[in-house]
């Protein structure tokens, strides 16, 4: 029977078994709450190409992000809280991921042998409560607002005037992945039928039932996304649609595929033929069938086009090891077909530096150094006392007090303690019999364990000695006191000996009864090891990590180095470090002066003196002159960095004088006002530069969490207690910590898909650096993590009373707030744009009412998705399901 197709007990029953749980274990689960890997749309008939991870949901709040855990416990899921905003105990929790529709018969055969049944029901009879109904009917009310507000997404792009006519010259490929995903999406209920009716008679007519965890996230977003982004970005090159359109089919659930071979995971064959199919019935497959040759740009060739879904699905096999159950099945789409882009489509020098530090770098990477990283996790996950003991002088040399009187006898008088050294329970965690402290350990020995009367009256004393038996199994043990020898071990009163043959040491239960833990094989490799060895071990790991780090960055080799591939890619031809000197440095006179009196013009690329009439200047906007004509634009990129400097200064003064007193999701709101006041009103100065200044700070964020993650000296451990403050319940549930990472990106993609659908202008070393206009659509990211979401999180968590209807965490205050909130902003930057005086990429500005009108629609649909979604990090899909709105809208 498929996994998703197999019966389970409903929440509210499992909320029940929970309250009666009295285990003082917070992160035990019982079999019942064991996650489920029904977010990916696994079944046993429909393989997943990546090994499916099993999770557990992620509970919202009013700003979609946790923040209940405050300590950073590595490896460990965050055990679940009922207590968030407005969340109660019967309710399904927001971020639960579940397989699609499965037939109504296993369902009711799961309910009627549930616990609570009491009595036989006939299949027929309906076994729902009135609660579990109301709760269906919310839940699909919610599943049918995200239908359509992708659907509103999808007539806003259709209905751009610059967007129709790309999709009239690419409409035999756009319709025919749009068919595939409609008719597959709709065939699905028909399969369902037909193997219910296959299998077992059913009772009802249609016998499919959507269970009240249902998540259509994996099947609406990636390809929704992809598909709407793409068409936005097509106005400026339309090259980019087709192998989106390819990869939007490449990304649709494995369960809705049928499956024509079970030889393993990997490809599906069908699936890979249906990617191919916009190839066959569009532009191309008239051309092949004709003999022709294109004569339209092609961002990839047929062959590559051809291959994108192996390329796809292997790549998330990779993310998939590397994230593991940090990332959901729909981000993890997302990313993919994100990484592909970069590789394919880079072509401005920003995204080709981009492509070079997650490609070159990331690839160099995991080559070089994912052998030694896991060898290092491994080794840290090894307790101090598992390691061998060094036997030094003082050990092997006894004083004449030890002699006549050990401190093991003292131990044993006094304490009852055993005799033997290693009768610790916790030292038995590991199954691992043979462990001793150095190569040539005599055999174990057993305690002397005693049997003591368990009622009064008892004067016979007796020792069961099981060393003796273990030693010599041919000698006679005395069994009572007068066969004792002289010099023996003192006997204790009141006690009776032991009767039959002793028990012997089990090598799988400790002596309380509880069963140890099995050492893996990586982590009992390392027990041979002392603790000094065990450090310079560390050390070596972290060297050659970092070695192999600045090897993949200068390492002058076309596609091995970052430096190389950026010099030949992005600067044409010119040095990367005397480049970004002049970039930065090249309007200050002194560093000029030093840099031409030493001959160093070859190296150190000096921006040309302006020469300008201020005139000229009134066509790009008052604050572009003065950037140009007074600071100069190298000057202005260092202000730019004094500035961001302080507010980051300033910001983490604020942060660690609240830590005391306030809760981490206040704290962490922090961040996202820094970033509003960092980027909102700078990135219409120098927008390029925006960018570059986030694509490194993203590779950098990357870098220093792996370097986290991998536990290696000497970054590991501050970096970790650096960020345990502000964690939150995503970020305990893998190895990545996704938070500020997710913040980054969410106001980055914007920005980067803005500058993806502009021309670019630019002379000389900045060839490609520079876009004549500006537009609102840029700072979307910015506006809707920095301002909407902190302003949901802080409003709603405080003020929100009024839940939405179909339940959650998510508050009618917080989305209210979240809409006023990215309504001002969007507002603001509009206003600031009209006051620079930049030049906007739609022709002529709207009037003050239409600008209202629209920014109020974008404001509410994006605050519509925030309180619906489940199936994402809201970080990083409202951001782009505004941009979407704002760039079809054209405010």
């Amino acid at each position: 029977m498929p996994e998703h197709l197999e019966p389970s007990d409903p929440p509210h029953e499992r909320d029940a078994l929970s309250l009666l749980s009295r285990s003082p274990h917070p992160y035990h689960r019982q079999n019942f709450e064991l996650l489920h890997p029904s977010d990916s749309f696994t079944s046993k008939p429909f393989p997943l190409p990546f090994p499916s991870a099993s999770r557990e949901p992620t509970t919202s709040s009013d700003s979609g992000t946790e923040a209940d855990d405050e300590h950073f416990l590595k490896g460990l899921p965050a055990p679940r809280r009922l207590h968030k905003g407005l969340r109660g105990r019967n309710e399904v929790l927001s971020g639960t991921s579940t397989p699609i529709p499965s037939p109504a018969l296993l369902e009711e055969e799961g309910r009627k042998l549930s616990f609570t049944s009491k009595t036989e029901a006939p299949l027929g009879k309906e076994l729902r409560s009135p609660a579990d109904r109301l709760r269906r009917r919310k839940e699909a009310i919610r599943r049918l607002s995200e239908l359509l507000i992708i659907s509103f997404l999808g007539a806003l792009v259709y209905t751009n005037p610059r967007v129709q006519p790309v999709l009239h010259s690419w409409n035999r490929e756009f319709f025919a992945g749009a068919g595939v995903l409609v008719i597959l999406a709709l065939l699905y209920p028909l399969r369902l039928i037909a193997w219910a009716y296959c299998h077992r008679a059913t009772p009802r007519k249609i016998p499919i039932s959507i269970p009240t965890s249902f998540d259509p996230a994996p099947l609406l977003y990636p390809p929704a996304i992809t598909l709407f982004v793409s068409s936005l970005i097509a106005v400026e090159d339309d090259a980019v649609l087709l192998p989106n359109i390819i990869l939007a089919i490449c990304s649709l659930p494995s369960a809705l595929i049928p499956t024509v071979s079970i030889v393993g995971q990997g490809c599906n064959p069908l699936h890979w033929a249906l990617s191919c199919t916009p190839l066959v019935f569009g532009r191309a497959g008239r051309l092949l069938d004709s003999g022709e040759t294109p004569t339209s740009p092609v961002a990839v060739s047929l062959e590559t086009a051809t291959l994108l879904y192996p390329l796809h699905q292997n790549l998330c096999m990779v993310l998939h090891a590397l994230t593991t159950t940090s990332l959901l099945n729909a981000e993890l789409q997302l990313l993919s077909i994100s990484l592909i882009n970069i590789l394919l489509l880079s072509s401005s020098p920003q995204a080709v530096i981009l492509k070079s530090m997650l490609w070159i770098g990331g690839l160099d990477i995991l080559v070089t150094c994912s052998q030694p990283i896991t060898s290092g996790i491994s080794l840290a996950r090894v307790p101090k006392w598992r390691f061998k003991r060094t036997v030094g002088l003082s050990k092997r040399s006894s004083t004449l007090l030890s002699a006549v009187m050990p401190w093991r006898r003292v131990r044993h008088d006094l304490f009852h303690a055993s005799l033997d050294s290693s009768s610790c329970s916790s030292c038995e965690a590991f199954d691992d019999p043979e462990d001793s402290d150095g190569p040539a350990s005599p055999a174990p020995t057993a305690p002397l364990r005693v049997k003591t009367a368990p009622f009064d009256g008892a004067d016979s004393t007796g020792i069961e000695q099981r060393r003796a038996s273990i030693t010599d199994p041919g000698r006679d043990v005395p069994s009572n006191a007068t066969d004792a020898k002289v010099g023996s071990t003192p006997l204790r009163r009141y006690t009776l000996p032991s009767t039959g043959k002793p028990a012997c040491r089990s090598h799988t239960h400790t002596p309380s009864g509880r069963r140890k833990r099995s050492a893996s094989t990586s982590v009992r490799a390392f027990f041979s090891l002392t603790q000094q060895q065990a450090a310079v071990r560390k050390w070596i790991y972290a060297v050659y990590v970092y070695v192999c780090i600045a090897g993949a960055i200068f390492l002058p080799l076309p596609w091995v180095g970052i430096k190389k591939f950026v010099m030949d890619g992005a600067l044409h031809g010119h040095e990367p470090v005397g480049w970004a000197l002049g970039y930065l440095l090249g309007d200050l006179p002194w560093f000029r002066w030093e840099v031409v009196s030493h001959n160093l013009e070859r190296w150190i690329c000096l921006p040309p003196r302006s020469t300008r009439e201020p005139d000229e200047f009134r066509r790009t906007g008052w604050v572009d002159g003065l950037r140009q004509a007074y600071f100069g634009e190298a000057n202005t990129r260092l202000l730019w960095c004094a500035y961001c400097v302080a507010v980051i200064v300033v910001g983490l003064m604020v942060v660690f004088r609240l830590s005391p007193m306030y809760e981490v999701d206040t704290r962490r709101k922090v961040f996202h006002f820094m970033m509003v006041a960092m980027f909102l009103p700078t990135t219409y100065i120098d927008p390029t530069f925006a960018a570059l200044a986030l694509s490194v700070v993203l590779a950098l964020f990357l870098l220093l969490d792996l370097l986290r993650a991998s536990q290696l000296p000497p970054l590991s451990k501050p970096l970790a207690s650096f960020l345990a403050p502000y964690v939150d319940g995503r970020d305990l549930r893998g190895p990545v910590v996704i938070s500020h990472i997710f913040l980054l990106i969410g106001c980055a993609i914007p920005l980067w898909l803005s500058l993806g659908s502009l021309p670019r202008t630019g002379a000389g070393y900045l060839e490609g650096w520079e876009v004549p206009t500006r537009e609102v659509s840029m700072i979307t990211g910015v506006v809707c993590v920095g301002l909407g979401d902190a302003a949901a999180s802080l409003i709603g968590r405080r003020y929100g009373h009024r839940k939405w209807l179909w339940g959650g965490g998510k508050s009618l205050e917080g989305s209210v707030a979240f809409a006023t909130a990215v309504f001002a902003g969007l507002i603001a930057a509009h206003l600031w744009l009209r006051i620079g005086g930049w030049p906007v990429t739609n022709k002529g500005l709207d009037p003050w009412s239409a600008t209202v009108q629209k920014t109020t629609v974008c404001a509410a649909t994006a605050s519509l998705t925030e309180a619906v979604l489940t199936g994402g990090n809201d970080n990083v899909i409202v951001p782009v399901v505004l941009w979407t709105c704002v760039k079809s809208l054209g405010i």
